[in-house]
């Protein structure tokens, strides 16, 4: 009785918010099914594939199909890297279907206790409240800074914890409290350009180096960097999870906070959110009173690659410090790419660099398998496609592996770690890169 009752919850929850339209814009032509991850590395499993899951959204919100485990862990698997979608020669807005479908999920089924803590201190602090991401990631520099990491790898602890956890552990990076002020300007000698910085949930706290090295890129390249006080996490974590609700939330309180000021970009240094801010006009469409504002807030949306390009960084003098020489490679953020189809901009900073040799890595568009949590919830797809894309980074023969996203910066270090390539190559952001081994005249 009781599956039965949620089948026809979810029924009507699909009726109502995954969108025929878009459903029936699939011709099942199977050009997606060589761009997604999940597909590949499944076997060639159909209902692990772009296809699939429509397929099995439409059956289910036609009635024809009862809503059972199989297919929530269909769409569950689906790592949301979007590579279908410039696939797909009817564009469908694949997107936007697993987000709504997944969002009927979470809300009509049963969770269970676990569960429901888990998502309740994610979705509703962690990534809602900027100062509670602070105290965690306080907490985790103490961590390594008080001898207890020391300790804990010495004793071997770590292995009571699932292997993902201390594989995790051991590529994250040294933290350090972020120095960047909200709620300032940071001017620039030889202003052109005015911009709203946004920091990111994880930018801020795991990466705060990597926010100060934007910044500065930026005021060398004439940009004055105001950084929003009130800004918070962009949502996609909670939008990707099946909680458009709390995403919602997250998205008005940024709208208000950027759109205080007049400024001529809004820029990102973290692809998945920069896709996500770019759609906040999409994920606000049924709220009338703040689509103006919104369209407002994503048409000023840019990644910090498309900026800097546009700033002119490819016809300054670009050449790697003390003379060195060293062969660069580049894996994509999928959403970076996918969603805001920014393909070419990273590739001609690289390829402007006096002293790289820039190697363009095969499956640079095929995503890594982090896909935000995606990585700790489904690691065994993960690491299968992980392990894939190393066999293609050793290819290249490069010392650095640079990105644009925080996950795929993680994923592509514990790559490199589970390859044994540490004393070979470093991954590293874009915007890193550019700071410590680059001379910008």
């Amino acid at each position: 009785m009781a599956e039965a009752q949620l089948h026809v919850r979810i029924q009507e929850g699909f009726q109502q918010e995954v969108e025929e339209e878009k459903l029936l814009d699939c011709m099942r032509c199977g050009f997606c099914l060589p761009a997604c991850p999940t597909y590949l590395h499944s076997n060639f499993d159909e209902t692990q594939s772009p296809r699939g899951r429509i397929a099995l959204m439409k059956a289910v919100r036609d009635g024809m199909l009862p809503f059972d485990d199989s297919i929530e862990e269909s769409l569950d698997l689906c790592l949301g890297c979007r590579a279908c979608e410039p696939a797909c020669p009817a564009g469908v807005e694949y997107g936007s279907l697993l987000e709504s479908a997944r969002n009927v999920i979470q809300r009509e089924k049963k969770h269970s206790v676990t569960e429901k803590v888990a998502r309740y201190g994610a979705f509703k602090h962690l990534f809602k409240n900027q100062r509670t991401m602070e105290r965690t990631t306080g907490l985790i520099r103490f961590y390594q800074k008080s001898g207890i990491q020391a300790l804990t790898r010495k004793t071997g602890v770590l292995s009571l914890f699932p292997s993902i956890m201390k594989d995790m552990e051991a590529i994250l990076p040294i933290l350090n409290k972020s120095e960047i002020k909200k709620g300032h300007t940071y001017q620039s000698t030889k202003k052109t350009t005015k911009v709203a910085f946004f920091t990111g949930c994880m930018m801020d706290t795991i990466f705060s180096e990597t926010n100060q090295s934007t910044v500065e890129l930026l005021r060398k390249l004439g940009c004055d960097v105001w950084v929003p006080e009130n800004q918070v996490c962009c949502g996609a974590l909670q939008g990707h999870s099946g909680e458009l609700d709390l995403a919602r939330e997250n998205a008005i309180r940024n709208i208000e906070a950027f759109l205080a000021e007049d400024v001529d970009y809004i820029v990102n240094n973290a692809g998945g959110c920069g896709a996500f801010l770019s759609e906040y006009d999409h994920l606000l469409k049924d709220h009338p009173e703040l689509l103006e504002k919104a369209k407002a807030f994503s048409e000023k949306t840019i990644d910090v690659s498309t900026l800097i390009e546009k700033l002119g960084v490819t016809g300054r003098s670009l050449k790697l410090k003390d003379g060195r020489q060293a062969v660069i490679t580049y894996q994509d953020s999928c959403h970076l790419r996918n969603v805001n189809r920014v393909v070419d901009e990273p590739r001609q900073i690289m390829q402007s660099i006096d002293g790289a040799r820039y190697v363009e890595l095969s499956t640079a568009d095929q995503c890594c398998g982090s896909a935000g949590i995606y990585n700790l919830i489904h690691t065994e797809m993960a690491m299968r496609i992980l392990d894939s894309k190393m066999e293609d980074v050793k290819e290249t023969e490069a010392q650095f592996l640079l990105t644009s996203n925080p996950g795929c910066l993680l994923q592509m270090k514990l790559g490199i770690e589970k390859a044994g390539l540490s004393d070979q190559m470093e991954a590293m952001h874009l915007v890193d890169f550019l700071t410590e081994y680059v001379v910008v005249e």
